[in-house]
C-alpha cells in the first residue's frame, strides 16, 4: 500500500521524506540529551523558564537545532552544486573547530609546540611513508604476478605471505620484527623495523588489488599483445598495466592514506613520527588533548594532500575513457 502510494504520487512521498528526516533528527537530538543552554544565551528573558522545565527545554532545542539544519539544507539546495560542495566543506569545518573549542584548549601551548611537531614529526613520518609506500607497491606487484602465474611453488609461496600479513596484526608485526630479528642475531633499528613492517603489510593487501586489477582486463588484450610480437613482460608493462591502473588507483589510493595514518604505530618503538611526539609533548604539561587534536589535524591534512594526487592520478589513466 505504502510502495503504491510512493509510486502514484511521488510529491506526496517526498514532502513525507522532507518532514520525516528533521523529525527523525530531532528525535536523535533529544535522546542524545542536547542541552538547550544556548537558547538562553540568545534570549535570556527565557533562561528562567527553560532551568524550570529541563524535559520540553530539551525537546525546543532538539526541534530549533533540526529546523535550521533543515533550512540550511535548503539554502545550501539554491546554489550551484560547486558551491553546494564548499558550502558544505566550510560549515562543517566550523562546526568542527566549535567542538574543539568546547575543549577549552590551549592555543598558547599549541604555538609552541607545533612548529617542531610539524619539522620533526611530519619529516619523519613522510620519510617512512615514502619509503613504505614505495616498497609495498613493488612487493604488490610481484606478488599479484606470482598468483596468476601457473607455477604451484610461486603461487604458493604469494597466498602464504598474503595470508599471513593480512591476519596478523599490524602492531604485532612491528614488534615481531623489532624484537624478534635479533633473536635470530639480526638487529634492526626501529626506522628500518616500522618500513618493513608497513611494506610486507600493505603490500600483502595491495597484492590482491592488483591482481584483481590486472584480472580486470580482457584476455584478448594479452592475446593481441603476443600477436604483435611483445615478450610478457612487455605485454605486461606496456599494454596491461596502463590500463589496470584505472582500477588500480582508487583502492591503492585508499591503501596509502591508511598507512600513512598507520604509520603512527611504529611510535610504540621509540620512532620521532608525529604521534610519538604529540604524545611525549603533551605530557610534559598535561597537554594531551591540545596535542592530540593537533596531530589528527596534521594527520588529516596529509590525507587531503594524498587524495588530491590519487584524483590528478584518475584523470591521468581515464582520459582515454573519457575521449571514448
Amino acid at each position: 500500500m505504502i510502495g503504491r502510494l510512493m509510486l502514484f504520487n511521488p510529491g506526496i512521498a517526498r514532502r513525507a521524506a522532507a518532514a520525516l528526516v528533521p523529525a527523525l533528527l530531532a528525535a536523535a537530538l533529544y535522546t542524545m540529551g542536547i542541552k538547550s543552554s544556548w537558547i538562553g544565551s540568545l534570549m535570556p528573558v527565557a533562561s528562567d523558564w527553560l532551568q524550570a522545565n529541563p524535559a520540553l527545554s530539551r525537546a525546543l532545542s532538539a526541534v530549533l537545532i533540526a529546523l535550521l539544519v533543515l533550512v540550511n539544507c535548503k539554502l545550501l539546495l539554491l546554489l550551484p552544486r560547486r558551491q553546494q560542495i564548499a558550502g558544505v566543506w566550510i560549515e562543517l569545518f566550523a562546526l568542527l573547530m566549535l567542538f574543539f573549542y568546547s575543549f577549552d584548549l590551549s592555543f598558547a601551548f599549541i604555538a609552541r609546540k607545533v612548529g617542531f611537531l610539524i619539522t620533526q614529526g611530519v619529516a619523519t613520518t613522510l620519510y617512512i611513508s615514502a619509503i613504505s609506500i614505495l616498497i609495498a607497491t613493488t612487493i604488490a606487484l610481484i606478488g599479484a604476478i606470482a598468483k596468476l602465474t601457473g607455477n604451484g611453488l610461486v603461487f604458493g609461496l604469494a597466498t602464504f605471505y598474503t595470508s599471513l600479513f593480512r591476519g596478523l596484526p599490524l602492531l604485532m608485526q612491528i614488534y615481531i620484527i623489532y624484537l624478534g630479528l635479533p633473536q635470530v642475531g639480526y638487529v634492526i633499528g626501529a626506522v628500518p623495523a616500522g618500513i618493513l613492517a608497513l611494506s610486507l603489510c600493505y603490500g600483502a593487501y595491495m597484492t590482491e588489488i592488483f591482481r584483481a586489477g590486472i584480472e580486470s582486463i580482457p584476455r584478448g588484450q594479452s592475446e593481441g599483445a603476443t600477436a604483435l610480437g611483445l615478450s610478457p613482460g612487455q605485454t605486461m608493462a606496456l599494454v596491461i598495466l596502463p590500463q589496470a591502473m584505472r582500477v588500480i588507483i582508487p583502492p591503492t589510493g585508499n591503501q596509502f592514506i591508511a598507512m600513512l595514518k598507520d604509520s603512527s604505530l611504529v611510535s610504540v618503538v621509540g620512532v620521532w613520527e608525529i604521534m610519538y611526539l604529540a604524545r611525549t609533548m603533551g605530557q610534559t604539561e598535561f597537554r594531551h588533548i591540545e596535542m592530540l587534536i593537533t596531530a589528527s589535524m596534521i594527520y588529516w591534512m596529509l590525507s587531503i594532500a594524498l587524495e588530491f594526487g590519487q584524483a590528478y592520478l584518475e584523470r591521468r589513466f581515464g582520459r582515454s575513457e573519457r575521449r571514448a
